[in-house]
């Protein structure tokens, strides 16, 4: 029995010992792969919150302050000058506008709501032809709730864009202007405005969707479409509002939403401050709405097919063969003639046709371009100035 309780005695402090020295050999030192920690985490914590490039309330605070409220109508007298001038003219009743996109009666009174962008401290305001194109009444209300009348200075259909003006505006702050073209697709952006006409500075976040879209929605022969696509909610009343970057820098003015219903689907869309700034600029520098026109000339791309037919004398094999030039156009009083070829648009090198159009996409009437034109192999400079159609 002695003996057994030594053994047993011996063996615990043997086992003790082995288990002491395996301690001593490296069971505490990190030889091997760490094991994680658990810790807690706080459901209450966003991601945005550690990504301070994300701050949607700055760039809000920055941007809501210059969005106002338009509201904009017919007066009595306008209504009777175009029932006037329906009796003159019968076949407006037949041709109506209205009765093409279903704007209800033409006699009656226009009235409508939408947003506009502060444009500069002495009272320029931007906002879309459609808000305000029709209306010889306008009404402004700012974002601290003051009201003003507001006139307008000019409007440009095919961009569908317009400038207001009120007189003696009191603390405005224009917003400040982003450059669209830096814009990528997935950057958050904000839409600002008034949906519905009494949700006043209204805020709603997305990202961009796309960029260049071309929807034919704008209602002009000379249309220029070139919308930046977004998902932040826009309704009407959002018409002519900001969209900003999270610096709250305007990129586009909101003009329109696809839906099928009338209200915000998914997806909507904001004319580009590239496009802005060139359109806002033109309309305050001539006081004035902007009419858009063409060169007026028809013809043919140049290929290696119609240099031969032609017995064409090129430098290069690139240009637009004039065949025909329409009567009383700007070409034609600029001094354009069949047999040209138009080679250079103000410095810029023309290949085919679609570069004309490229080329005189923003040019409005009263305009002058340079075109350079290779005629019968001489390389000739004829300034032309741009006129209304006839």
């Amino acid at each position: 029995m002695k003996s057994f309780i030594q053994l047993l005695c011996a063996g615990i402090t043997g086992g003790i010992i082995v288990l002491a020295g395996l301690q001593i050999r490296g069971y505490g030192e990190k030889e091997g792969p760490s094991v994680p920690q658990a810790t807690f985490t706080s459901y209450n914590r966003s991601p945005l919150d550690d990504d301070t490039s994300l701050n949607f309330v700055e760039s809000a605070r920055k941007s809501t302050g210059s969005v106002v409220n338009i509201y904009a109508e017919e007066s009595d007298e306008q209504v009777l000058a175009k029932r006037n001038k329906s009796r003159r003219d019968p076949l407006i009743d037949f041709f109506g506008f209205d009765d093409f996109f279903g704007g209800g009666n033409f006699y009656g009174p226009k009235n409508g709501s939408g947003s506009g962008v502060i444009y500069s401290a002495d009272g320029y305001i931007i906002t879309n032809n459609h808000v305000v194109g029709f209306a010889d009444k306008i009404k402004v209300t700012d974002a601290q709730g003051r009201q003003y009348k507001a006139i307008k200075v000019g409007t440009d259909p095919s961009t569908d864009l317009a400038v207001i003006r009120v007189e003696n505006p009191k603390d405005f702050v224009p917003i400040r202007m982003g450059d669209s073209e830096k814009v990528s697709v997935g950057e958050w952006v904000l839409a600002v405005g008034n949906p519905f006409g009494y949700l006043t500075s209204t805020v709603t976040a997305g990202i961009v969707s796309a960029k260049g879209r071309d929807l034919n929605i704008i209602q002009d022969e000379k249309k220029i479409e070139d919308f930046i696509q977004t998902d932040a909610a826009i309704n009407p009343g959002n018409s002519g509002g900001a969209l900003v970057n999270l610096q709250g820098e305007l990129i586009g003015i909101n003009t329109a939403i696809a839906t099928p219903t009338g209200v915000f689907a998914g997806y909507s869309f904001a004319i580009p401050s590239r496009i802005v700034k060139k359109v806002v600029s033109d309309i305050i520098e001539k006081g004035g709405n902007i009419e858009r026109t063409s060169l007026g000339v028809g013809g043919y791309d140049v290929n290696d097919e119609l240099i031969r037919e032609y017995g064409l004398k090129l430098s290069g094999k690139k240009g637009f063969y004039v065949d025909e030039v329409e009567r009383r156009s700007a070409a034609q009083l600029g001094g354009l003639l069949p047999g040209d070829v138009i080679i250079e648009i103000n410095g810029n090198p023309i290949s085919n046709y679609d570069d004309i159009l490229k080329n005189m996409k923003y040019s409005k009437v009263g305009d002058t371009v340079s075109i350079k034109v290779n005629r019968s192999g001489k390389e000739t400079i004829l300034p032309v100035q741009l006129r209304k159609s006839f």
